[in-house]
């Protein structure tokens, strides 16, 4: 029986999205938008172009075109501050950017996670 009602609700689905579908085909806004397209897809074909060379083309017109996509594409994020830290007990300087440093680890489980935190210097 579990078939059966994965296919009627499969079914009611199709026929929800179809409809969503015929309602968005009428839609003038959306038509103009495919148009568009339709005509940049030509353009680029008759010049032999990529959408790649289109967006450079339009980074230069506009740098913020690429702004915020470059961002995204790389995938970066902003480094980490630098932290320094000396251990009193020994004079050994450490200087991480992330919290799982071997020998911070080390001197968290020696001395604990406060002390540590207190060797931090700015």
């Amino acid at each position: 029986m579990a078939k059966i009602n994965d296919y009627y609700q499969k079914k009611q689905l199709m026929e929800k999205l179809a409809a969503e579908l015929e309602k968005l085909e009428k839609d003038q806004a959306l038509k103009g938008e495919l148009e568009f397209e339709n005509k940049v897809r030509a353009l680029m074909k008759e010049y032999d172009k990529s959408p790649k060379d289109v967006l450079q083309i339009l980074t230069a017109i506009d740098p913020s075109v690429a702004g915020a996509k470059a961002d995204v594409a790389t995938g970066s994020r902003p480094k980490r501050p630098l932290k320094t830290y000396k251990n009193p007990h020994t004079g050994e300087v450490v200087k991480t950017r992330g919290g799982n440093h071997k020998t911070l680890n080390e001197w968290r489980e020696k001395h604990g996670k406060e002390a540590v935190q207190s060797w931090q210097q700015d």
